[in-house]
């Protein structure tokens, strides 16, 4: 019995620490974001990204969307869509990142830089992201990297 004790134990605490988001820091989010190449990317000053994230996710790595109004989600830091970027299981999805969404929402950010960095290579830029036209666009960003040292 005190073994069904532990053990129950043991997948409740790892379940709670599965669940625990990672929630950056605006200077952390920036140095890192900055670190995986995304200052200067496609001529975007890094302010925009983080304006952008904290504007879609409020920096939460495991953030994830209501439901749009064509059935598709959004996930992680950047709140990928699932309609054009991802695949969360559900049809119809163009998957242009080439990867599951769950692979959004985990602590790990380099694979959501890398399909923003795909995302804004495409006609629309910065403009496919809804919160950075209404919050960031044509503002000055200086603000959002300003004490961070990059």
């Amino acid at each position: 019995m005190a073994r069904i004790t532990a053990l129950v134990l043991t997948l409740v605490c790892l379940l709670i620490a599965v669940t625990e988001a990672k929630v950056f820091e605006r200077c952390e989010l920036a140095r890192t974001l900055k670190r995986l190449g995304l200052s200067g990317y496609r001529g975007h000053a890094l302010g925009n990204w983080i304006c952008l994230a904290y504007y879609e996710s409020r920096y939460n790595t495991r953030a994830v969307g209501p439901p749009n109004w064509d059935g598709s989600r959004d996930y992680g830091i950047f709140q990928i869509n699932s309609r054009w970027w991802c695949d969360n299981g559900r049809r119809p999805t163009a998957n242009g990142c080439r990867k599951p969404c769950s692979a959004f929402i985990n602590d790990n950010i380099a694979d959501d830089v890398e399909c923003a960095k795909r995302i804004v290579r495409d006609p629309q830029g910065l403009n496919a992201w809804v919160a950075w036209r209404n919050h960031c666009k044509g503002r000055n960003l200086s603000g959002w990297t300003r004490g961070c040292g990059v």
